[in-house]
């Protein structure tokens, strides 16, 4: 069982692993653990990719290599296959998408109590308190989801002119005379996708990392036989995740470009 749990309740236990460290006040209050990792995780991915392009060989090439090599040319092919436009920006956003959200899931896997037990033993605070899955944190995935909606706004104008986006938003579908309807149909229509796209993203990695917690509140021996099944499945759902979230993105770029 976990060492929580012998000086603290189980409800205290939960509250524990479910509570941020935070900075501020309001709206200007700070998850300080999910920017530490999530910069962290950005910063290590940038620094993994740039060490395997220098080591880059045509004739003898690593392990890594033809891995890194395995990822671009699956990102490529989604991209190919959905986004129909001329952007040079959407392969690079959809690797980067792909690649990051999958390295933020993967810390669910890592023991719950891995470093709060590590951050007693070198008396660090923040590690003993650190949430490790900033995917779990709404904030981020709605902050994520708000930049794929900048530039879905900023290309639709790009690609159709203010007049175009003007005539998008109040003569469709169902022309002039129901502009005011045409204009609150198009406002759901066009929110509704950074709500979705970075609640579905949180909802899935919250109820995992619930569910681990959950796991680790039962005896040691309970915890193996119920944890390492649910962590093979998990994943499958941490990957899933990250692919979705990166071919919804393709998706609704390449509809931005589109006209109807």
């Amino acid at each position: 069982m976990s060492v929580e749990n012998s000086v603290i309740t189980t409800g205290e236990y939960i509250k524990h692993h479910l509570t941020h460290i935070q900075t501020g006040n309001g709206f200007w209050t700070f998850y300080l653990d999910t920017l530490f990792v999530s910069i962290f995780i950005g910063v290590f991915a940038l620094s993994f990719f740039y060490f395997i392009s220098r080591r880059f060989s045509l004739e003898a090439p690593s392990g890594f290599q033809n891995f890194i090599e395995l990822i671009f040319d699956f990102v490529d092919g989604q991209v190919r296959d959905t986004y129909h436009g001329k952007s040079k920006l959407i392969a690079p956003l959809a690797l980067t998408i792909f690649v990051w959200v999958f390295l933020m899931n993967l810390m669910d896997l890592v023991p719950v109590d891995f470093f709060n037990v590590f951050g007693k033993l070198i008396g660090s605070h923040f590690l003993q308190d650190m949430k490790l899955v900033p995917t779990t944190d709404p904030n981020l995935t709605l902050a994520m989801s708000i930049s794929v909606f900048c530039l879905i706004i900023i290309y639709n104008f790009t690609s159709k002119g203010l007049k175009g986006v003007l005539i998008e938003v109040f003569f469709k579908p169902f022309g002039p005379f129901l502009f005011v309807v045409n204009f609150f149909l198009k406002l759901i229509e066009e929110l509704a996708k950074p709500v979705s796209l970075g609640l579905r993203l949180y909802g899935n990695l919250y109820a995992g990392e619930l569910i681990f917690i959950l796991i680790s509140l039962l005896p040691w021996f309970i915890q193996w036989v119920l944890g390492g099944p649910w962590a093979i499945f998990h994943i499958l759902i941490i990957t899933i995740q990250a692919f979705v979230f990166m071919v919804l993105t393709i998706v609704y770029l390449s509809l931005a470009e589109e006209a109807h």
